[in-house]
């Protein structure tokens, strides 16, 4: 009688134990870029929405200098989610730039899982040179500020430049001076960059306030000669910056980005995140303007993402399902998907 008590007390332990462990939720640290930046609003947003629609989970928002260290990162096992790129997937897969050489130090493969938007990057300049610096080759031998080292917006600006053979000087400044800097000279040119098409970064919105910037944009021959170079360009509407940019549009060249998983979240649960984030995508755009594409039309958000990325870095198995029951999923990323 007593064994039978003692092993009825030791399942009930266990089982209690168990409903415990369950309830305080799976811990998921997501690294993304530094506070200020796109990425880092963007997953503090999502993050509110996940933890209260999926209780299992309890999720970390992590900022680092950038999301080249968020990649690099999860690749040697310090986060169990990353902020990524398809331009960071290229260089991974190429083991070229900025991870040359990293591949010996990877203990699990970057994977993709959820593409949250796009982001655009561009040049500008202060006002008072806009009839003496009028398209992107007037930048040679100029100081421009194309980013933060660690930012995958200035690989992007840098590709460009050096596709239309500008030679400029690189400025590495802090984030929090831009604008003063540009206002004092110190600096000629600096990035600039919306998110979905929709929202400039945070901490441009600050700087815009230290000084009266106006967009760059290429000029018709060096459009061409980019798109020939396989970058995309789009144009935005002036009034995205909620300031005056002195042109009738901006010229932005897109990229996509996404918060990603890998092996520690199961297929079904990153299927159900997705469903989550289609249900709350309305809610999510009105909260950060980033998810406005995802807004409006969630799975071709996620066709999108894939087919800029999907011979670069592997498909999570969630994902995949997502997309196949959405009807957006192409046979010929069957090989592409990952083993759990």
């Amino acid at each position: 009688m007593l064994k039978r008590i003692l092993v009825a007390f030791v399942l009930l332990s266990v089982a209690a134990w168990n409903t415990s462990a369950w309830s305080q939720g799976k811990d998921l640290r997501i690294s993304t870029g530094p506070i200020g930046s796109t990425g880092h609003k963007a997953m503090v947003v999502l993050a509110e929405v996940l933890n209260r629609e999926m209780p299992n989970y309890r999720i970390a928002v992590l900022p680092t200098p950038g999301a080249v260290n968020t990649v690099k990162g999860y690749a040697m096992g310090e986060f169990q989610g990353y902020y990524g790129s398809d331009l960071s997937f290229q260089e991974l897969a190429s083991d070229c730039c900025r991870f040359k050489g990293f591949k010996a130090q990877v203990k699990q493969e970057p994977w993709q899982s959820f593409w949250a938007y796009t982001i655009e990057a561009g040049i500008a300049v202060h006002a008072r040179n806009k009839d003496k610096i009028r398209k992107w080759s007037d930048l040679a031998g100029k100081r421009v500020f194309t980013g933060p080292l660690p930012f995958d917006v200035r690989v992007q600006l840098e590709r460009a430049l050096e596709a239309l053979n500008v030679r400029h000087n690189y400025v590495q400044i802090d984030l929090a001076t831009v604008g003063s800097q540009l206002e004092s000279g110190a600096i000629d040119a600096i990035c600039i960059y919306t998110s979905a098409e929709s929202v400039p970064v945070p901490w441009l919105i600050e700087a815009s306030l230290a000084a009266d910037w106006a967009a760059l944009n290429p000029s018709g021959e060096e459009m061409a000669k980019l798109k020939s170079k396989n970058f995309a360009v789009t144009e935005v509407k002036p009034e995205v910056f909620k300031r005056n940019t002195h042109t009738d549009k901006v010229a932005l060249l897109p990229f996509f980005w996404g918060f990603h998983v890998g092996r520690d979240v199961p297929e079904d649960d990153v299927y159900k995140s997705l469903t989550i984030i289609e249900k709350n995508a309305a809610a999510l755009a009105k909260s950060d303007s980033s998810f406005v594409q995802i807004a409006q039309s969630m799975p071709k958000m996620q066709q999108r993402g894939v087919q800029s990325a999907a011979d670069l870095v592997p498909i999570h198995p969630g994902l995949a399902k997502y997309m196949r029951e959405k009807g957006v999923w192409d046979k010929k990323w069957d090989a592409k998907v990952a083993g759990m």
